[in-house]
């Protein structure tokens, strides 16, 4: 593929017809969802782990107030369980990491790649040329070459 100017890359090549720039317009869609998913997916982890650490806050301070019998209870029961059979939060992250995730980078980059010479976001390109009010301030097509 020969190399892309900058303001190119994200112009349809010669012969790609609108059924084929719209499909890989959907799969980057879908991409996108799962790309939001995946931040959940962090944000569950960070979250689970902040409360896990808290929750020791809370054993010890239980401890402090004379509740040993509650604190031993939260202490053995809770804290650092398993918030799925056999794996904490890292865990779920690094499988869907591992395999959803990036079995569908590979074959959402792949169809890009046998399709429309890898480039991104056409559909949205294309889009933006069509929704923009040319001349205007604040709607050029591209950001100025430096």
């Amino acid at each position: 593929m020969a190399e892309l100017d900058a303001r190119d890359d994200h112009i349809r090549p010669d012969g790609i017809d609108d059924a084929t720039v719209e499909a890989l317009g959907k799969l980057s869609e879908a991409f996108e969802v799962t790309e939001d998913a995946r931040g959940h997916l962090y944000a569950f982890h960070r979250l689970t782990g902040q409360a896990d650490l808290a929750l020791g806050d809370a054993v010890e301070l239980l401890r402090a107030a004379g509740h040993d019998e509650w604190a031993d209870r939260i202490d053995a029961e809770l804290v650092g369980r398993n918030v799925l059979q056999g794996r904490w939060t890292f865990q779920i992250v690094e499988e869907y990491d591992d395999g959803y995730h990036a079995t569908f980078t590979d074959l959402e980059r792949s169809a890009r790649d046998a399709l429309i010479g890898g480039r991104r976001h056409v559909f949205e390109s294309e889009m933006k040329e069509a929704r923009r009010t040319n001349g205007r301030r604040g709607h050029e097509a591209r950001p100025p070459q430096n």
